[in-house]
């Protein structure tokens, strides 16, 4: 097993919702303290999303369930509940690692029912996690995707991509066709650290577009979710998409929080804790909707819209919907596993 030549302490039992999934062994290191890993044997890699899904893509593959960046907004947090996790600390601790993943994939790509549609990476949690570190699932990933004439997209958060960009180039050049976006929606440091505390910092973000062009790549940059009160000022995202532009970003999605089931507690928790004086603010805006009312979408679009103008930031990515400023929905839950 990966980790056995350092020592790792091995947890003899697993929540009963991890036995779904093929449940393994759970590992702890010094190396990631607070955060277990459940390695389980998955029985598919390939997700098909419902036709009813208003997102861009049909199938995607994810490596890991759980988050260690710990994004207080995270709309995938509901995700856990189904292995008996909370969607809180859960999610950001328990992290479940498909480590047999690339194999399965492999073997559903060799399909004569596989037609070779395009493949979403990093729609549920990020396949770039400090997790991939030491597990390095993608190289794997992009390497059966590749093989297979399968085009693919990344969205991540994560640095970690450098390690692969010479394979995500070569698809995107020489093979069937790949594309990748940067997700970055905080720009001030301080919050950063305060509401996406896992997660490389914004400058390392803006380093990590300019070397995803430096690759040859275009590279999109999903600033999501804008939050209100906190991000969503004509001189907050005046700077940011700024600064997105200098690093060399190709284009920019742009659209606000939403909070669905859990995640909604979990984020109005933080809110109280950080901000309490925008919690009647949020109560109002959102009151039982889990979307932004359309007044304030109407406005951030057109706060919005001449910024991506002067930036030269109108190029659609792989993850963008079909108008540059916009609100994706997030799909039921369980299909993005």
């Amino acid at each position: 097993m990966r980790w056995d030549g350092q020592g790792v302490r091995v947890d003899d039992g697993a929540l009963p919702g991890l036995q779904r999934l093929g449940f393994v062994r759970s590992v702890r290191t010094p190396q990631f303290d607070g955060i277990t890993f459940h390695e389980v044997l998955c029985k598919s890699a390939l997700n098909k999303i419902p036709a009813s899904s208003a997102l861009p893509f049909r199938f995607t593959v994810n490596g890991y369930r759980g988050c260690s960046h710990a994004c207080r907004y995270c709309f995938a947090r509901p995700t856990h509940e189904y292995l008996d996790f909370d969607s809180g600390v859960d999610f950001d601790t328990q992290v479940v690692v498909k480590t047999n993943v690339v194999e399965v994939l492999r073997r559903e790509l060799r399909r004569r029912s596989w037609t070779r549609e395009a493949v979403a990476l990093g729609t549920n949690t990020d396949p770039y996690q400090r997790a991939e570190g030491q597990y390095a699932l993608m190289p794997g990933i992009i390497g059966a995707l590749a093989d297979s004439g399968t085009p693919f997209s990344i969205l991540t958060k994560g640095t970690l991509l450098r390690r692969d960009l010479p394979l995500v180039a070569d698809a995107a050049h020489h093979g069937p066709g790949a594309s990748v976006a940067i997700s970055l929606a905080v720009g001030d440091p301080d919050l950063h650290r305060d509401v996406e505390p896992g997660t490389p910092s914004p400058q390392a973000r803006l380093a990590l577009i300019s070397a995803v062009r430096d690759a040859g790549l275009g590279c999109h940059v999903m600033v999501a979710p804008v939050l209100p009160y906190l991000t969503d000022s004509s001189e907050q995202l005046d700077a940011l998409l700024s600064q997105i532009a200098s690093a060399g970003a190709t284009g920019a999605t742009v659209f606000g929080l939403h909070l669905r089931g859990s995640n909604r507690g979990w984020f109005m928790q933080w809110l109280q804790q950080s901000h309490p004086e925008l919690v009647p603010e949020y109560e109002r805006l959102y009151g039982r909707r889990a979307y932004l009312p359309q007044d304030y979408r109407s406005a951030l679009r057109s706060r919005v819209a001449p910024l991506l103008a002067r930036y030269g930031l109108t190029g659609r990515g792989p993850a963008a919907p079909v108008s540059a400023v916009s609100e994706v929905a997030a799909p039921a839950q369980p299909t993005l596993f």
